[in-house]
């Protein structure tokens, strides 16, 4: 392992082979320079014995249509009915956490501060059929949903109460995803998220003080430290040195840009084939459907200049073994920093290895570009 004197990050050159002979001695922190945490690595306690709960898969045979899900065409739901739609669909969420219309807040206590949650909520469906995630999407519809990412964050960046667009995923009943239909969320509100507004300073101070870009820089480490999973010509997926997660892993940009709004027509396609290869990925693992959050990274709405920020996707599985969940347990809720209990170079070989046609024979219907 070594240092780099110039930004202080500290990257490792071990193998995977390597990194797990080392697992049963290794006690170490690693700084996560998007958060600017530490985060406390344990390997050597990955095979601990485990008598806790344990999750059964989740089942794989969903119908490709449902009369009573609320996001299948033509079906009814809370705000109105479903068009007969045959792509991607987009409708303001029912009840949404942010609002248009949101009452003034009077407080005058300085400590107990309050303010309204000004701001809408969308749903984004991915496709008709019930039954598909996006490993089953054709590459032309993986970039439609991108496309259409891209296109919500215009239209709710340039309204005036929207000072954030967060785009995110909650695949799978472990993470509290009741409703199987391929779908996310778009929240823009008038708050900034805490994660974004902690990478918005990240990506600033680490520029002012190199002159690069924090994202670009992250990248040329996990590429040379052997974390990559898949790649393509604009995006490259790895397993990085500082996950808070077994099997996280992070889509990042090969050149520097802070939002979807940069990307061209060409790399959003190709953003639509990593996001669906790195789930093939997951769900080829342990041969079952893998459950995760997935959020977009990007810059804020809010007319600052934010050219540094480090735009990414985030997968954070729940998962640390096919039936074990990684528990938020006394370190992380409270303690506040997070405990990983593996070795981010081994997953990123794990992962690797389950890249390829997904393992359900014809449900990955093209080829990787």
């Amino acid at each position: 392992m070594t240092a780099c004197a110039t930004t202080g990050l500290l990257v490792t050159s071990m193998t995977s082979a390597e990194a797990r002979d080392d697992d049963a001695s290794t006690w170490e922190q690693r700084w996560h320079p998007f958060r600017e945490e530490w985060v406390l690595f344990t390997a050597h306690r990955g095979g601990r014995p485990w008598r806790g709960e344990v999750k059964a898969p989740a089942p794989a045979d969903v119908p490709a249509y449902d009369p009573t899900c609320a996001l299948c065409p033509g079906n009814q739901r809370l705000g109105g009915t479903n068009p007969a739609y045959a792509g991607t669909f987009w409708f303001t969420n029912d009840l949404p956490c942010f609002g248009p219309d949101a009452p003034p807040a009077a407080c005058d206590d300085d400590l107990y501060r309050v303010r309204p949650a000004h701001g809408t909520a969308e749903v984004v469906c991915y496709h008709p059929d019930h039954s598909r995630t996006i490993v089953d999407l054709s590459l032309d519809e993986a970039a439609a949903v991108v496309d259409l990412w891209a296109d919500r964050t215009a239209a709710l960046a340039v309204r005036p109460e929207v000072r954030h667009v967060l785009i995110f995923e909650n695949k799978g009943e472990l993470v509290g995803t009741s409703n199987p239909h391929p779908h996310c969320q778009i929240y823009a509100g008038d708050l900034i998220y805490g994660h974004t507004a902690r990478e918005v300073e990240s990506g600033r101070r680490h520029f002012e003080r190199t002159g690069r870009y924090l994202g670009q820089d992250v990248l040329d480490r996990e590429r040379s430290g052997g974390r990559v999973v898949v790649e393509n010509e604009a995006f490259v997926a790895c397993v990085p040195w500082f996950a808070r997660y077994a099997y996280e892993v992070l889509i990042l940009p090969t050149r520097q840009v802070s939002s979807l709004l940069d990307l061209t027509a060409g790399e959003r396609r190709l953003l639509g084939a990593m996001v669906r290869e790195v789930a093939t990925c997951y769900d080829n693992l342990w041969r079952m459907p893998m459950p995760y959050v997935m959020a977009v990274h990007q810059a804020p709405a809010d007319g600052g200049d934010h050219a540094s920020y480090p735009f990414h996707i985030e997968f954070h599985p729940p998962l640390r073994k096919p039936d074990t969940m990684k528990y938020l347990a006394g370190p992380e809720i409270g303690g506040g920093s997070m405990t990983n209990e593996s070795n981010p170079d081994a997953k990123a070989a794990e992962l690797r290895a389950a890249a390829g046609p997904h393992y359900r024979s014809g449900r990955s219907v093209e080829p990787r570009p």
